[in-house]
C-alpha cells in the first residue's frame, strides 16, 4: 500500500507517506506557511522513496474540523492530485487524528476514553469523544461545536483522558467534567502521521471516496462576525 496524507487543519502543516506498512513525515509550525510548505513536503517525501504521483493507491487528508481555510488548502490539494491521478480519498476527522496520538502517548487502555477539544474561536470549542479499540479511536458520539462551558462527557466504563489545545480552556469547562479527566495534553495538533495510518484501516474496508466528495467538515455551519463601528 502506498498512500500520501494532508494536513493543514491547524496550526501545524503536514505530510505523511505510508509505504509498505512504514510511515514517514514532514511536520511544520507554521500557522500563516501551509500554501507554502505543503507541496514541497509532498514532493520530498515522494523522492525519498524513488515514487511518482501515479505510483500512489490513495490519497487521504484531515477533513476538520479546524481552520477554515487550513481545511480548504489541504481539500484543494488533495481533489486536484485526485482528480489528475484517478484514486480514491480517505477524508480522516482531524479530532480521530489527535485521539489516536493521545491513545499511544498515555498508553491508553482498551475501552478508556479521549476527549479531543480544539479552540475553535468565538468562544467555542470543536469537540469529540472516542474510546480506545484495538488501539484505535471508535466515535461516542457526534462531533460538535459548542461553548467549553457546554462540554459533556457520555458514559464509560474507564478512565477519560484529555487532548488538544482546546483544553487550554479548561478552565471554563464544568469542574466535574475536568475532575473526571485523569490525564490531558493541551499541546497535540492534528498531524499527518496520524491521518495516514487512520486512512490505511479505512482504505482496506473499502472506504474511499472519489475527489468530488473529498469536502471538508467544519461542523459550525454558520459563523457570525460583529460588524465594526462606522462599516
Amino acid at each position: 500500500m502506498k498512500l500520501l496524507a494532508l494536513d493543514t487543519s491547524s496550526e501545524g502543516c503536514s505530510a505523511a507517506l505510508l509505504v509498505n506498512g512504514s510511515v514517514t513525515e514532514r511536520f511544520d509550525l507554521a500557522p500563516r506557511g501551509h500554501t507554502r510548505l505543503l507541496m514541497p513536503m509532498i514532493r520530498e517525501l515522494l523522492a525519498e522513496q524513488n515514487l511518482a504521483p501515479a505510483d500512489l493507491d490513495a490519497l487521504a487528508f484531515a477533513c476538520g474540523p479546524g481552520s477554515f481555510t487550513g481545511l480548504r488548502i489541504a481539500t484543494g490539494v488533495i481533489q486536484g492530485l485526485a482528480w489528475g491521478l484517478e484514486i480514491p480519498v480517505i477524508p480522516v476527522s482531524s479530532l480521530a487524528t489527535v485521539a489516536l496520538n493521545a491513545i499511544e502517548r498515555f498508553d491508553v487502555a482498551e475501552g478508556d476514553g479521549l476527549a479531543v477539544a480544539f479552540d475553535a474561536r468565538m468562544g467555542e470549542v470543536y469537540w469529540g469523544c472516542f474510546q480506545a479499540r484495538g488501539g484505535l479511536p471508535v466515535p461516542m458520539m457526534s462531533e460538535r461545536v459548542c461553548s467549553p462551558e457546554s462540554v459533556s462527557l457520555p458514559p464509560l466504563d474507564g478512565c477519560w483522558y484529555g487532548a488538544g489545545q482546546g483544553w487550554q480552556l479548561r478552565e471554563q469547562m464544568p469542574q466535574s467534567l475536568v475532575s473526571a479527566v485523569s490525564k490531558t495534553d493541551d499541546t497535540l495538533v492534528p498531524r499527518a502521521s496520524y491521518v495516514v495510518r487512520l486512512a490505511s484501516h479505512e482504505l482496506i474496508a473499502g472506504r474511499g471516496v472519489s475527489a468530488a466528495e473529498a469536502q471538508p467538515v467544519y461542523v459550525r455551519d454558520e459563523v457570525t462576525w460583529k460588524k465594526l463601528p462606522g462599516r
